[in-house]
């Protein structure tokens, strides 16, 4: 990465795995201001980690990317939804710190579009009385199941998942928006809210677990489609010959916009500015 003029960060799991995630930025368009890391096994939710940048993009905008590997489990709706809640309030703070500024997490999520997590990441809000913590990540296709009924949580579990025992309810400090699902796809690869039918495909799960989230401030342009899954399965999955991962790929293009009033209309005029980011799981570019 450093020959092709990147720079990056890598944050590994604690305990014997070797694993871990890993944010790079091209060195000649951004610029590091702050760094943060989040070791979840140092707040009780399994050994997973995330990554919280500050970078300067060319002109003096500055933004805050993300990158997450949530916990694999499907039955832990419990620590995933944790896990999510303190990225969000990791990325947050910082927006927050260098003035509102905007954000872009990625990364796996371990769950999938129908899910409850992902229901809490696009709508803000969930009251997790309502939802069977085992069959929170849509891994399942019995996870779709709503029924009508509240579920106990022990104070354990509310503790894990919203980080305190003063309700039920849990509301995310960010409006986010999928850029995938914002973008219409074809419908050989896309699925009904027209996010990617599948980002994995192995012999254990096939499915969209990964994503690319951006809030306000700035727009999603484009991003590059996903293969279709017939050609997927005659490739024998992920990874393979050709794919050296068992995920694929999400690429975006990011622009900021200015939303500016007019003293001659009502119509508010936009000016851009963009540039690349690649994480992990993604590579976010953007074209002036």
């Amino acid at each position: 990465m450093k020959e092709r003029g990147y720079d990056g960060i890598h944050k590994g799991r604690s305990g014997d795995y070797k694993d871990g995630c890993a944010t790079f930025w091209k060195k000649t368009r951004f610029r590091l201001l702050e760094d943060d890391s989040i070791d979840f096994s140092t707040f009780n939710l399994s050994n997973n980690v995330a990554q919280v940048l500050v970078l300067e993009v060319q002109k003096g905008r500055q933004l805050v990317v993300g990158n997450i590997h949530v916990l694999f489990s499907p039955r832990r709706g419990d620590i995933k939804l944790g896990q999510i809640r303190m990225l969000l309030e990791r990325a947050n703070f910082l927006s927050r710190k260098w003035g509102d500024i905007p954000i872009i997490l990625a990364g796996d999520f371990n769950s999938t579009p129908r899910s409850v997590l992902y229901e809490f990441l696009s709508s803000q809000e969930i009251d997790v009385s309502l939802h069977n913590r085992l069959k929170m990540s849509g891994m399942d296709p019995m996870d779709f199941v709503r029924w009508r009924r509240e579920y106990i949580w022990t104070e354990e579990e509310l503790l894990n998942a919203i980080g305190d025992l003063e309700g039920t309810k849990i509301k995310s400090p960010i409006k986010l928006w999928s850029s995938y699902a914002s973008i219409k796809g074809p419908s050989i690869t896309r699925g009904p809210n027209d996010e990617p039918l599948a980002t994995t495909c192995h012999s254990k799960f096939r499915g969209t677990v990964d994503y690319l989230w951006y809030s306000a401030e700035i727009a999603c342009l484009r991003v590059l489609d996903t293969l279709p899954i017939h050609l997927l399965k005659e490739r024998g999955g992920l990874p393979s010959e050709e794919i050296g991962s068992d995920h694929l790929a999400l690429v975006a293009e990011f622009a900021f916009v200015d939303y500016e009033s007019s003293e001659s209309d009502d119509e508010d005029t936009k000016s851009t500015d963009s540039s690349e980011v690649s994480t992990e799981h993604t590579a976010l570019s953007g074209s002036y």
